[in-house]
C-alpha cells in the first residue's frame, strides 16, 4: 500500500452502470446497464465474483437518478444494498456518483442547474456513508460532455463547439466542486476515469491534425489540473463564462489525484488515412506512447481506469490484457507513476458496439464473465496477474 492509501499498483474490476438518454426512433430512451445485466438482483454474486479474481477494489456506483427521486429527496436503498454487498465480498469501492445520466428533473448537462443539485447529492452521500475513501465522482467528464453536446448523441443531444465548451466546463466544475466537498469531509483520493484518445498519423500531412485533436482531447485535463490549453486548442473555451472558468481555476488540483485513462483497442484511431492492420501488440505500443506524452505534460500519477477488448473478439481478451500489463510494467521501470489497471467490466455490456445509439440490447462481449456469468479465459489471466 502506498503512502496515499491506494495500492502501489491496483488490479481493479468495474461493474458497468451507464444510464444516459439516447434517441430511439424519435423518442427518448433511458439506458440502464445494471437492469440489462441483471446486476440489481445479483449484487452479492457479482461482487463475490470480482473478489474471487483477486481484485483490490471495484469501480462501482448506483445511478444518481434512482437515488434522487425528486429535487433534494433521496432514496438510499440501492446504495445501502450495494455498499453492504461490497463489505460482504471484501472489495473496496471506488465510488462513482454519476455515470453519463442525470435524474429526469434536470434538463441536461448544458444547463448549470444540475451542478448545484449534484453538490447537494454528494454532501448527502458523504453524510450517510462514512467509509468510502476513493472516488471517481463523475465518470469520464470529457466523454460525457462530448457525446452530450458535440456529437448530438446522448442526453442534451447538442452538436456545436460552443455548446460543447460550455458543457465540458459544467461537467468539470461539478466534478471539482464535488471533490472539494469530499476533501473537506475526509482524507480521500480522486481516482479518475476519462476517455483516452490515441490519434495516430497515417497520412503524409496528418501530424498537424493529430496535434490539434490531441490538444482538444486534453482540454478536460487542462481544466481539472489548472493548465492553459495546448497549441491547437487556444480559444476553444472562449464560449465559457469568465466566472465559470475562474471558479474552475480556483478548484483545479494536482494533489491527491490518480488520473484515469480509459484505454481500449478502439481508442487507437488513424488520422489522415485508412486504419492499418494493427496487431494487438501494435495497439498497446501506440497507447503506451500516448501515455508517455500525456505524462510529459501533466506529471501526475495515473492508472488505466478502464480497459477491455472492445472492438476486438473475445479471443483477444487475454493477449490484450497481457500486452497492456507488460507495457504498464515497462512504463513503471521508466519511472512513470502508473498506479493500476481496471478491467471494465466484470460482465458483458449492452449496445456499446454503437456507443449506445442503437438500443436493441445487443450483447457487447467485453466481460471477464459472459452474459450468463460464466468466466472467460481472460478471468484466469486477470487472477494470475493480480495475485502475482
Amino acid at each position: 500500500m502506498a503512502a496515499d492509501g491506494f495500492p502501489d499498483f491496483a488490479w481493479v474490476v468495474g461493474e458497468e452502470g451507464s444510464d444516459p438518454i439516447v434517441d430511439a426512433g424519435g423518442r427518448p430512451h433511458r439506458h440502464d446497464q445494471y437492469a440489462q445485466s441483471g446486476h440489481y438482483e445479483r449484487m452479492d454474486a457479482d461482487l463475490g465474483a470480482i473478489a474471487g479474481l483477486g481484485a483490490a477494489a471495484v469501480r462501482y456506483g448506483m445511478p444518481w437518478r434512482l437515488t434522487e427521486t425528486a429535487p433534494g429527496e433521496y432514496d438510499w436503498s440501492l446504495w445501502d444494498r450495494a455498499l453492504t454487498a461490497c463489505d460482504r465480498a471484501g472489495v473496496e469501492p471506488i465510488v462513482d456518483l454519476l455515470h453519463f445520466g442525470l435524474p429526469d428533473h434536470y434538463p441536461g448537462f448544458a444547463d448549470v442547474a444540475w451542478i448545484e443539485g449534484f453538490g447537494r447529492y454528494v454532501e448527502a452521500f458523504l453524510a450517510r456513508y462514512r467509509d468510502p475513501r476513493w472516488f471517481t465522482v463523475i465518470n469520464e467528464p470529457g466523454i460525457t460532455a462530448y457525446f452530450s453536446a458535440r456529437l448530438g448523441a446522448w442526453n442534451d443531444r447538442l452538436a456545436s463547439e460552443a455548446d460543447h465548451a460550455r458543457t465540458l466546463a459544467n461537467v468539470v466544475l461539478a466534478n471539482l466542486e464535488a471533490l472539494a466537498r469530499i476533501d473537506a469531509d475526509r482524507d480521500a483520493l480522486w481516482i479518475g476515469s476519462e476517455g483516452f484518445d490515441v490519434p495516430v498519423a497515417v497520412g503524409p500531412d496528418a501530424e498537424h491534425a493529430v496535434a490539434t485533436r490531441r490538444a482538444l482531447g486534453w482540454l478536460v485535463w487542462d481544466l481539472h489540473l489548472g493548465f492553459d490549453p495546448a497549441p491547437g486548442a487556444e480559444g476553444y473555451l472562449d464560449a465559457v463564462a469568465d466566472g465559470v472558468r475562474d471558479r474552475i481555476l480556483t478548484l483545479a488540483r494536482r494533489e491527491r489525484v490518480i488520473a484515469g485513462h480509459d484505454l481500449y483497442p478502439v481508442s487507437v484511431q488513424p488520422v489522415g488515412g485508412p486504419r492499418p492492420e494493427w496487431t494487438t501488440a501494435d495497439l498497446v505500443a501506440l497507447g503506451a506512447a500516448e501515455l508517455r506524452r500525456w505524462h510529459d505534460r501533466y506529471r501526475v500519477p495515473f492508472w488505466v481506469g478502464e480497459t477491455s477488448n472492445l472492438s476486438l473478439p473475445t479471443a483477444e481478451q487475454g493477449p490484450w490484457l497481457e500486452e497492456l500489463a507488460a507495457a504498464l510494467a515497462e512504463l513503471r521501470t521508466e519511472g512513470l507513476p502508473v498506479r493500476g489497471l481496471c478491467w471494465y467490466s466484470r460482465g458483458d455490456q449492452y449496445d456499446w458496439q454503437t456507443a449506445l445509439l442503437n438500443p436493441v440490447g445487443a450483447v457487447t462481449e467485453v466481460g471477464l464473465f459472459d452474459s450468463e456469468r460464466r468466466p472467460r479465459p481472460a478471468a484466469s489471466a486477470f487472477r494470475r496477474l493480480a495475485s502475482a
